[in-house]
């Protein structure tokens, strides 16, 4: 056998146990007349000890060892005189009768330990390399365990795991496809799913009631730290639910992964409407770890002559600030930065009014010509202003004094060390509208996809004002990140009919598009609902990550490359013209 244990289960227990261990050579290091290796698995560390004065022959060998060697080590378990209270490993070592180098190593193109000297691109490239450092090792585990508890849960639920087809029909579904040439069928083309969203649907009119699967997805976008082409969801849907079983279903099944994985007790998840959240927060995945709500002023404000507020009111704009707590000490440099903070091109404020409530209790503001000291204070009752405070008050369209402050509040956050690391602020977010209107093409869309169903006291507004009608949409937010989203689907034929109307699709687009999903929707359909994991996200979020490239084995850069394989690369020409396809440009 190859190894006996592992190199992190042994401890003073086994003292005086013959033990066999295999792994990789983490560092050795000669000291006087011992010779100390570092030997590493996917489970630890132990310390080999070679004697000079017990078998020279034997520690001239190890002298010889290098970084990442393959070896089996045979020998005693010993009590270490000096010992690393650090690892569970560290108050044994092994005093090494015989090994045998199984693999040898050139040396390694960046030190294999969390605090490495190889930059991102270079371990992208050498990706095999990079999941032997603790910290991704430890991370691709945990999101074992994450897949694990999943499967529990939704197991324990009555949920059956189905998988579905990677090769499917293009449908529109917010994205680009990934296309895939039919050879059999010269100039047709298979589209890789974004999600498997239509089959699951397919699932429920099939009557299989409950369905998960942790399926792979692909989307041909624009990628950035939280993007990947493809990606990982914890794909569900139920049939003969309503909005609350959804919310109480998978809210239980992300309080049994954090308690299974974390061993930490989330409360229930409490449910914010979308209108609230972009009102409060100017996001509709707003962070709850600390507070700094948005205050709307337009109702509050007391009259002046302070054009840049009553121009915007006049023409429907909002006046709305935050409050930052404990920031009038903030110098002229620290208020320059937000200004222009606020200012950036995607988000396009002209700039901020400032109102400096001092400890000495004096107020100090940007506008004190406009505004009397009594009037100023007034103000700030609106945002239970203390002496020490700081309001931030901007005024444009509503849309981008939302956004700007929104963005500003998080800023804000990291500045000051408002948030708790170690918290966690996990919600449902709801009642998103069913319908948007484009920025520049005016025309109605659909916000999420064609198939959520509305809330029923608003089909009122169906024909006469669409935008206003909810869906019966929902999403999960996790510290300021979405990580779930899902809606109640449309089971009834003459609702789905008015959904399509809306969006301007003629019967032979429907036909063209969705056709052999509205066929098998004839058939009796399940009142059903459901929603989708980012998995990725999630694993992100809860290993403590800043990208998904941290938790997946092996991802693309922000350039949608695989540095490993180095793909995506040409093919011959036979292969082009097996597929009928030209390479033009």
């Amino acid at each position: 056998m190859y190894r006996s244990h592992t190199c992190g289960e042994l401890n003073l227990t086994n003292n005086g146990t013959e033990v066999t261990l295999s792994g990789w050579v983490q560092k050795a290091r000669a000291l006087g007349g011992m010779t100390f290796v570092d030997l590493r698995d996917r489970y630890g560390i132990t310390q080999l000890v070679f004697n000079m004065e017990s078998d020279a022959a034997l520690c001239e060998r190890a002298n010889k060892l290098g970084r990442e060697f393959v070896i089996q080590a045979k020998g005693k378990v010993a009590e270490r005189s000096s010992k690393n209270l650090n690892i569970p490993t560290g108050e044994i070592e092994i005093l090494v009768s015989e090994f045998t180098v199984l693999s040898e190593s050139e040396t390694p193109p960046f030190i294999i330990e969390n605090e490495t000297d190889g930059s991102e691109e270079l371990r992208l490239k050498y990706r095999y390399l990079d999941i032997r450092r603790p910290k991704l090792r430890d991370t691709l585990i945990m999101r074992a365990q994450i897949n694990k508890a999943v499967r529990e849960y939704l197991d324990n639920k009555d949920f059956i795991e189905i998988e579905t087809p990677n090769l499917i029909k293009s449908t529109p579904e917010g994205a680009r496809d990934f296309l895939v040439p039919s050879r059999l069928v010269n100039g047709a083309f298979y589209a890789l799913p974004q999600s498997p969203q239509i089959l699951k649907q397919l699932l429920m009119v099939a009557g299989m009631d409950r369905y998960y699967q942790i399926v792979r997805c692909f989307r041909d976008e624009d990628f950035r730290g939280d993007r990947q082409p493809e990606f990982t969801q914890v794909d569900c849907e139920m049939s003969f639910v309503h909005q609350d079983d959804i919310f109480d279903t998978f809210g239980g099944l992300i309080q049994y992964v954090f308690k299974k994985v974390l061993n930490h007790d989330l409360p229930a998840l409490q449910r914010l409407k979308y209108d609230d959240a972009i009102r409060l927060y100017g996001s509709d995945k707003p962070d709850l770890r600390f507070d700094c709500k948005i205050v709307e002023l337009n109702a509050l404000l007391p009259k002046s002559e302070f054009g840049v507020f009553n121009t915007q009111i006049e023409n429907g704009g909002l006046v709305a600030g935050l409050n930052a707590k404990g920031c009038a000490a903030y110098t002229r440099k620290q208020l320059d930065e937000l200004t222009e903070f606020v200012k950036a091109s995607h988000r396009g404020l002209g700039g901020l009014v400032n109102i400096k409530f001092n400890e000495d209790g004096s107020v100090k503001s940007s506008i004190d010509k406009f505004f009397t000291e009594e009037q100023l204070r007034e103000i700030g009752k609106a945002f239970d202003a203390q002496k020490g405070d700081l309001l931030l008050i901007a005024a444009d369209k509503i849309s981008k004094v939302r956004k700007s402050l929104g963005d500003l509040r998080l800023d804000l956050a990291k500045r000051n060390n408002w948030i708790d690391e170690k918290s966690w602020s996990v919600l449902w977010i709801v009642d998103f509208p069913l319908f948007e209107k484009g920025e520049e093409s005016g025309e109605i869309t659909f916000a999420h996809h064609p198939f959520c169903s509305p809330h029923p006291e608003d089909l009122q507004y169906f024909d006469t004002d669409p935008t206003r009608v909810r869906a019966q949409t929902y999403d999960m937010v996790m510290n300021g990140n979405e990580i779930l989203s899902g809606s109640i689907r449309i089971h009834q034929k003459d609702i789905q009919e008015r959904v399509f109307n809306n969006l301007g699709l003629t019967p032979e687009d429907r036909e063209k598009k969705f056709g052999f999903m509205l066929n098998a929707f004839k058939y009796g359909a399940p009142p059903h609902g459901g929603c989708a994991f980012g998995m990725d996200r999630l694993v992100m979020l809860m290993s403590g990550g800043d990208t998904i490239r941290d938790v997946i084995a092996y991802p693309k850069t922000s350039g949608g490359r695989d540095l490993m394989m180095d793909a995506p690369t040409a093919v011959d020409e036979k292969q082009l013209k097996e597929l009928g396809i030209k390479v033009v440009g």
